[in-house]
Parts: C-alpha cells; sequence; structure tokens
C-alpha cells in the first residue's frame, strides 16, 4: 500500500485501488457494501507512518505515493460524476440536499473538481437550480450548501467570470446576505469578496445592490460575517462608482461606530481611508465626530499601519473644513499628536502630518490677518 487513504466508511484503502473503484460507477465500501455518502478521500497519515517505518527498518525502498494529477483523478473528479451530481439538482429535495453536500465538500478539498465547473457551461445554472429567488431560505441546510459550494467555485480564477455572468449567481448571494443561516450570510460575503477581483465583477456586484445588505450585515455584528462582509466592501470600493454607493447606503456610520467601539479596526480604518475621496464620507465624517476618534488612534493606537490611514484621513477632511483644523490644533497645542507622526510615523503617514501641519498654519496665517 503507497497512498492509503480513508472512505466515507472509515475504511482505508490503497488510493490507486479505490479510485479505480469508484471511476467504474460504484457508489458503495467495497469492504461494508455501505452506501457512500461522499467521495471524499482523506489520507491515512497513521497509516502511511507505519509503512514508513517497516520500509526502513527492512531496508526497503519507500513507495512513492499515488501522483495527484488531472489525468490519473479519474474517480469523484471526472466530468460523468460531476454531470451525475448536478442532474440531481433538479430531482427530489432529498436527492438535491445529498448532491449538494457532497458537492461543497468536494469544491472545498479538490482543485480539479472546480476546474471541472468552469469547462461545463450549464453547470452553474444546473446547480443553482433548487434555489430561486424571493424563496432563497426555504432549506435553509441546501442553501447553506448551495452558497458555500459557490464561494468554493469563485476561489478557481476561470470560474470568477462563469459565476458573475450567470443571471442568478449574483442576486442569489445577495439575497443569502439577508436571509438563511449566519455561516450562509457569511459564505455569501465571502463568494462576494472573491468574485469582485475583476474589475467587472465590482461593477456588476455594486450594481445588483451588494453594498447596501454587506453594510447592513456589518452592522448587525456577527463575529463571523463580519470580516468577510468588510472584505466584500473594501474590495467593491476600489470602484469608484461603488464607493458613492457605500456612502449613500451609510457605510461610513456603520464603519464609524465600529471602530469607535474598537471592533475590526485594522480593517474599517482602510475603508474609510478609501471612502474619504468622497466628498459626502468626508461630511459624514464630521458630523460624526470622526476627528476625534481618528486623533485618539492616532495618539494612542499600536498600529502603524492604522495612524498613517487616520492621517490619509484628517488631511482630507481639514482640506475642506476650518472648524476641523481648530480641532486639529487643539490636540496639537496639548500631545503634539500630529508633530510625533511627522517625525516617526512611516513614510506615507510623514507626509500627511507634515501635509496637516502646514494646513494648521496656512489657517492660523488667515486668521491672523483676518
Amino acid at each position: 500500500m503507497a497512498d492509503p487513504v480513508v472512505l466515507a466508511t472509515g475504511q482505508t484503502y490503497d488510493r490507486p485501488s479505490i479510485l479505480q473503484w469508484l471511476s467504474t460507477g460504484h457508489q458503495t465500501c467495497p469492504r461494508t457494501q455501505q452506501v457512500l455518502s461522499h467521495t471524499v478521500l482523506t489520507p491515512n497519515h497513521l497509516v502511511r507512518e507505519i509503512i514508513t517505518r517497516w520500509c526502513k527498518k527492512h531496508g526497503l525502498e519507500l513507495p512513492k505515493p499515488f501522483g495527484y494529477s488531472d489525468d490519473n483523478f479519474v474517480a469523484y473528479a471526472d466530468g460523468d460524476h460531476l454531470n451525475s451530481l448536478l442532474e440531481k439538482m433538479c430531482s427530489s429535495l432529498s436527492d438535491q440536499k445529498e448532491a449538494a453536500r457532497e458537492l461543497r465538500l468536494l469544491t472545498r478539498t479538490m482543485p480539479s473538481v472546480r476546474a471541472l465547473f468552469g469547462e461545463s457551461s450549464d453547470a452553474i445554472p444546473k446547480l443553482l437550480c433548487p434555489l430561486s429567488l424571493g424563496r432563497v431560505d426555504s432549506h435553509a441546510d441546501l442553501q447553506e450548501d448551495l452558497i458555500t459550494t459557490i464561494l468554493n467555485l469563485s476561489i478557481h480564477d476561470n470560474n470568477k467570470q462563469l459565476v458573475a455572468e450567470n443571471p442568478l449567481a449574483i442576486p442569489l448571494l445577495i439575497e443569502s446576505l439577508k436571509s438563511g443561516t449566519i455561516e450562509t450570510r457569511s459564505n455569501a460575503a465571502a463568494a462576494l469578496f472573491t468574485l469582485s477581483g475583476p474589475d467587472s465583477n465590482k461593477i456588476s456586484i455594486g450594481k445588483a445592490g451588494a453594498l447596501k445588505p454587506l453594510i447592513d450585515l456589518l452592522e448587525e455584528g456577527h463575529t463571523l460575517a463580519m470580516k468577510d462582509a468588510a472584505s466584500a466592501i473594501f474590495n467593491l470600493c476600489i470602484i469608484l462608482e461603488n464607493k458613492g454607493r457605500a456612502v449613500h447606503e451609510g457605510a461610513v456610520r456603520v464603519i464609524l461606530k465600529k471602530i469607535m467601539d474598537g471592533i475590526l479596526v485594522d480593517e474599517l480604518l482602510a475603508i474609510l481611508a478609501m471612502l474619504a475621496t468622497h466628498q459626502k464620507a468626508v461630511e459624514d465624517m464630521k458630523e460624526l465626530g470622526a476627528v476625534g476618534c481618528l486623533l485618539s488612534i492616532i495618539r494612542e493606537g499600536p498600529s502603524e499601519r492604522n495612524k498613517e490611514n487616520c492621517a490619509a484621513i484628517l488631511y482630507t477632511i481639514c482640506l475642506n473644513d476650518r472648524t476641523t483644523c481648530r480641532e486639529i490644533r487643539d490636540e496639537e497645542n496639548a500631545n503634539h499628536t500630529i508633530s510625533k507622526l511627522a517625525e516617526n510615523g512611516t513614510s506615507r503617514a510623514r507626509r500627511k502630518a507634515n501635509g496637516i501641519l502646514e494646513r494648521l498654519d496656512r489657517a492660523a496665517l488667515l486668521l491672523h490677518t483676518a
């Protein structure tokens, strides 16, 4: 036995042998005849270690494990088996759930399965067949498995465009941000983050209305979902038009509240710095008391990256508002917060801090000559 693996029943087999068994269409364990709940093969490291020690003890060459190439991966990653699972998506509810569970496992563990989806134009439509807009969470377990499968598929670069171009995929992901288990909602956000790699996808996801439910998911505060929502918002807002959408959907208020509560400060400051190039975002920050919060992070926070983002935001704000300049000047007079950053911060932080100090000097001169 060169490459021991464990089948769903817990029985151990040599990988080439069990792959050959499965490739002929068997869906049972050869030893127990039990129907397999899935066909994922798990390496048996304990047996492998025993084989290694025995070979060394007897002076034998260690058998080489079975190669993992697309050519010999003939069992559960081949097109026939994938098609049989996808056909079940339009069958009975029990068949749908069984196939969805296996597809979730296969796409999570096997890159070859993810790649196979990209070779068929009807694979994604078949996968999404059990879900329909307006009642996506009718069967929460099925929804979770299918949304998670979409997440797994979107990891493969060649699938990003394929998934995004399906007319149901993005709307179903957006609807799944709002309803379903928290894992479903989190995975929907993660899928949108992954799919938003190409700029064309950022545009289509933004136009489809993803930002509002992502912001709502962030605001709800589920630990599991917040980071995925924040990552998706960040990626989408790289595109200018999505910045405007996020700002008009109340992103600044939600993000600033989380920062003030000490939640995901690193990630959310990065988003806030990106949004600060939008005029309404600057106005929202001033109204919501962002300046004092940002100054306290520069003064007391341990992260140089966060101080840099705070300085960038403050620089943008004080360019447009004399009241902000006065507040920053009071902080500077009391604690030399900006001067210290101009001396000791990162290169970008020093540049922004010096820009703020120049702005303060200019404002003071105008006040003096007025």
